[in-house]
């Protein structure tokens, strides 16, 4: 560090500071994910001296990955050292082992990413550093990642809904400075063995690559830190151009085959990657989304194209992209049961939600209620009256005629009044049970998950 800082401790509470003081207001709940280790202890001795000034309360949350042998150890150290500081602490054991397809750092990773999304805080703060930032990239270079991989860890990463903010304030901070902070003020960590194994990817990259880039560069961590920076902002701008394009392509919130058709295929791999990440769907690696991508746009009109990506299903049909769960290929079983039409009534076995508006002049009169809804899938044979003069008609063909996909045709909730035919999602309501001007009705909205 430049000769002219007043001290380790000074510097390190420093930007801690602001980094919280901004965005932390008073009263905030703070949780610190502690492992015991040399940066997030430090972290630690920051918060405490800085919790009475910025004015939020303190937390610690040790997730205990029982991958060590010295697990046990290291978790009475973390509560220890937390009691020492008057500070609580959380120690939340975690199984591994619903992960393991992501090998044992990228299980242990979201296991403990899993128990922070759940934290009764408004933000969980990690003792990410410099060094971490820059191992990181390279260990994605190696992978092949995209620009998300290249990106690093995120300084704030906003959480879901009813999640806590995740916050990294040492980000801007090397592994040698926290190291400085923590001798001088004599702190207690322990020593992670697994952080000298060559053989895991993060401890090759730490002992073996970047001492040699150290020696062509001394700054070497600050500046891949620096790159992955850029990365991000290169992200942000893709994002924001795959925002403009989505608007143009979509036809009632779905991704046009004409839209993506009529973008430069980068443009276009940066709209589906764009239009899948935000659905939640898992990307696949760069060949198979440029693959994808072909079938979806090159493939004739009346060609089944169908793509797998974890546990949801991306379908073509009828010039429009649909996304469903895997589990809406299969059919349920036989639903039949009754409803009063005053709730939310939560599906799972045809994975959605079937909601209900009052309003007036629209929907199932509430009149016609009274005979007794009920709710049922298809069994064959349904017939639907949607206007005055016009004859009753076969379920199946109004399917057909709104543009509902044949494979969601059997996983959709009816309502029956009585032994009738009331309502059907995507088609309308019966004509002899709608809601005249003037009248009350009940109208149901089908929400697939």
């Amino acid at each position: 560090m430049a000769s002219s800082r007043k001290s380790q401790s000074s510097d390190l509470v420093a930007v801690v500071r602001g980094v919280l003081a901004p965005r932390v207001a008073r009263g905030a709940r703070v949780v610190l994910g502690f492992s015991g280790g040399v940066d997030s202890t430090a972290l630690l001795d920051a918060l405490v001296a800085l919790a009475p000034g910025v004015g939020f309360s303190l937390a610690a949350l040790h997730v205990h990955h029982g991958i060590s042998p010295k697990a046990d150890d290291w978790a009475a150290h973390c509560v220890r050292v937390a009691r020492r500081y008057g500070v609580p602490i959380a120690v939340e054991r975690v199984d591994i082992a619903p992960f393991r397809r992501l090998g044992l750092e990228g299980a242990a990773r979201a296991a403990r990413y899993g128990i922070y999304a759940r934290a009764p805080a408004d933000f969980v703060l990690l003792a990410h550093h410099c060094d971490d930032q820059a191992e990181t990239l390279l260990v994605q270079l190696v992978r092949g990642t995209g620009l998300a991989g290249l990106a690093g860890m995120p300084a704030i990463a906003p959480g879901a809904a009813g999640q806590p903010e995740i916050l990294r304030p040492l980000l801007e901070l090397t592994r040698l400075e926290i190291e400085a902070y923590a001798a001088e003020r004599r702190l207690d960590w322990i020593e992670d063995e697994s952080n000298a194994d060559p053989a895991r990817r993060r401890s090759f990259v730490r002992h073996r690559v970047m001492p040699a880039l150290r020696e062509l560069r001394a700054d070497a961590a600050p500046a891949l830190a620096r790159s992955a920076g850029h990365v991000a902002e290169a992200m942000r701008l893709a994002e924001d151009l795959a925002r403009i394009d989505e608007a143009a392509a979509l036809d009632a919130g779905r991704l046009t085959v004409a839209g993506l058709a009529q973008l430069a295929e980068p443009r276009a791999r940066n709209l589906l990657r764009f239009h899948l990440a935000q659905r939640s769907v898992p990307l696949p690696e760069s060949r198979a989304l440029a693959e994808m991508l072909r079938q979806l746009v090159t493939a004739r009109g009346d060609r089944n194209v169908e793509f797998r990506l974890g546990a949801f299903c991306v379908r073509r049909y009828r010039g429009v992209l649909w996304i469903d769960k895997e589990a809406a290929a299969t059919a349920p079983g036989a639903l039949d049961i009754p409803w009063s039409g005053g709730e939310a009534l939560h599906l799972p076995t045809l994975s959605g939600t079937l909601r209900v508006g009052a309003y007036e002049g629209e929907g199932i009169a509430a009149s016609a209620s009274v005979r007794g809804l009920r709710v049922r899938t298809r069994r064959g044979g349904e017939r639907l009256r949607l206007h005055e003069r016009s004859p009753r008609r076969a379920l199946k063909d109004l399917l057909q005629e709104s543009g509902v996909p044949p494979w969601r045709r059997g996983r959709l909730p009816l309502v029956f009044c009585g032994d009738d035919l009331a309502w059907a999602p995507g088609v309308g309501t019966a004509w002899e049970f709608r809601a005249r001007p003037g009248e009350a009705g009940l109208l149901p909205h089908w929400e697939p998950a």
